[in-house]
């Protein structure tokens, strides 16, 4: 597939194996790897580096990317679409949207755009990024790759205190302030914006299916599964989360997989969402996967009102207007 398809969070468990298959499987495909911290004090992006390093003629490039500053969105967006239109960079046929943020050991943390922060770099950050590189992809289309998770079920997950859902007061989800129970509200904030997510797609991909110029674009949202080896495991956590992936998940993992199916490691995930933006598998998909199987999703997902109400306000947080989208109607303003 000759194109470009941008990851954020390019250095994360999962992507790192995505690259790694995409570079041995679609040596022509160009790839924008967006981290927060480009240089090699971050191990994980050294180790990112090091696997681009394997393939020597592939076309890779590091790009930094903090999804918590909007303006930082603005001018990534900016510049690829720029590089883009100056064939500096093939056409975009691709957007993995992997990189996130939860916080589940301190109170809730508003951004530098007065958005909770969760929700900003999970959510309306990417939306910002895709809605404002849409125009960037070639007449071939392409295929937007977003994260859920079993989270946004009420009742799914083990770590949930409180049922994820979006309030009639929609901003609640991007407002924060201390909290007496920091794992439980700090899970159903993970959970709320992996619901968003989910909510948002299903919106966008009837816009998409509606414009003539962009219909050739899909969007999917996938629950990867359980990944026991994930270091978010391990990062804004209790102390207890961590110790049971390092002394019963991960070392259980052979025998969980046969009681628990969604158990996976980061390498058979990053392996199925490198063919999943290939168009190697679903590729007349759009909307929900689990485990990389479409199915439904939770019955709130599934209301269209609220994913209306959900796609405006996103729109309006993210600063997405008529004029810096390629999508058409004019609901985009705010």
């Amino acid at each position: 597939m000759t194109g470009t398809i941008i990851i954020t969070g390019a250095n994360g468990s999962v992507a790192l194996h995505a690259v790694q298959h995409l570079l041995s499987k679609a040596a022509d495909t160009s790839l924008v790897l967006a981290v927060r911290n480009t240089s090699d004090s971050d191990l994980n992006t050294k180790r990112l580096r090091e696997t681009v390093n394997r393939f020597p003629n592939s076309r890779v490039f590091i790009r930094k990317l903090d999804l918590a500053s909007l303006k930082a969105v603005n001018e990534f967006a900016d510049a690829i679409a720029a590089e883009v239109a100056e064939d500096k960079l093939p056409p975009l046929v691709g957007i993995v949207c992997n990189a996130f943020y939860w916080n589940m050991s301190a109170d809730p943390e508003l951004t530098d755009d007065g958005l909770e922060k969760t929700m900003q770099v999970n959510h309306v950050s990417h939306s910002a990024l895709v809605l404002r590189l849409l125009g960037s992809f070639g007449p071939q289309g392409g295929r937007l790759v977003l994260f859920t998770s079993d989270g946004h079920y009420p009742g799914r997950n083990g770590l949930e205190r409180y049922p994820p859902g979006i309030p009639d007061d929609i901003d609640k989800l991007v407002r924060a302030g201390p909290e007496t129970d920091k794992q439980g509200r700090g899970f159903q904030n993970y959970a709320n914006s992996k619901l968003a997510i989910l909510m948002w797609t299903y919106a966008l991909n009837r816009y998409l299916e509606k414009d003539k110029l962009l219909s050739n674009i899909s969007a999917i949202t996938i629950d990867p599964g359980n990944i026991t080896d994930s270091r978010a495991l391990r990062t804004n956590t209790p102390a207890l989360l961590s110790y049971m992936q390092r002394f019963v998940l991960q070392p259980l993992r052979p025998v969980l997989r046969l009681m628990v199916p969604d158990v996976r490691s980061s390498a058979d995930a990053g392996m199925d969402v490198a063919d999943i933006v290939l168009n190697r598998k679903y590729a007349d998909e759009r909307g929900y996967s689990r485990l990389m199987v479409p199915g439904p999703s939770s019955t709130e997902s599934l209301d269209e009102a609220k994913q209306q109400k959900l796609w405006v306000k996103t729109a309006e947080w993210a600063k997405i207007t008529d004029e810096n989208t390629a999508l058409q109607g004019g609901f985009c303003t705010y």
